[in-house]
């Protein structure tokens, strides 16, 4: 898997707490599709307090691009409510840092740029659902390829609140249409991590006129007998951030994620 820089056990690869350990370390530097099958994975947004109740009004007003699943206390780096010692600072592979809406920088920890005001919100992946694709026998073609998913701008706009608002951020996998059915069927029950797709096929009636130049990730093939399947993805937030223009935000880079302690389906228990 790509991002490895060190060896350790694949089964190590499958325990979320391992996971973030390699994290936190510098072992793993990599997009996170596909680790800890069976946990729910996070979009990272963080923003100083004087901001973070409009964002809080953003997200909830536009739950399938940003379904929330985690919010820090103010000045609190630490996510007890997602899993154990989880310190946003450190355990996400790679954080972009947002200065006035433009990208600044891309670093491996947030130590040294954290803030008493800040609070980071967690918003749901739909990394979390691939699992549940593949073991129903839907290929994905990002994980077969080891690629970042496909995520384009689309048209289809979010609900504003305060300075946030643009439009709905969407990843795709290509499938038969057959799996794309069961896809649907499938994603429907992972309402806090986008659920079902938002639309499929024609990609040029949410206003995305090129697959092949993505906005985020890598352009996949899309065979004959395939159609794109999209779904509301957690970089919404970051095109909204992007058109607030915050004098300072941290997100996660495409791709690379939290991993929480929180089981990837609702109805799901962890073991004790």
């Amino acid at each position: 898997m790509s991002g490895i820089q060190t060896h350790f056990a694949d089964d190590d690869l499958a325990d979320p707490v391992s996971v973030r350990r390699a994290i936190r370390s510098g072992a793993f530097t990599g997009q996170t599709a596909g680790m800890a099958p069976g946990y729910t994975q996070g979009n990272l947004a963080i923003l100083p307090a004087d901001l973070a109740m409009d964002f809080l009004r953003y997200c909830q007003r536009n739950p399938k691009p940003c379904p929330l699943v985690g919010v820090s206390d103010t000045g609190n780096p630490m996510l007890p409510t997602l899993g154990r010692d989880i310190d946003i600072r450190t355990d996400i592979p790679s954080y972009n840092i947002y200065r006035n809406g433009e990208l600044t920088d891309t670093v491996s920890d947030i130590k040294e740029l954290w803030q008493d005001d800040f609070v980071a919100f967690i918003i749901g992946c739909s990394f979390s659902f691939e699992q549940a694709m593949v073991n129903d026998g839907i290929n994905l073609r990002h994980l077969q390829d080891n690629l970042t998913v496909s995520m384009y701008v689309t048209t289809l706009e979010t609900t504003p609140a305060g300075p946030f608002r643009g439009g709905t951020v969407v990843s795709m996998r290509p499938m038969t249409a057959r799996n794309a059915i069961r896809a649907v069927e499938i994603t429907s029950r992972f309402p806090h991590t986008h659920g079902s797709p938002v639309h499929l096929g024609d990609p040029t009636e949410i206003g995305i006129t090129n697959l092949t130049r993505p906005d985020w990730g890598d352009a996949q093939l899309i065979e004959e007998n395939e159609i794109p399947v999209f779904w509301a993805c957690g970089v919404t937030p970051q095109n909204a951030i992007r058109l607030a223009k915050p004098e300072i935000c941290i997100t996660h880079t495409p791709g690379s994620m939290l991993i929480t302690d929180l089981p990837s389906q609702l109805d799901s228990r962890l073991d004790d």
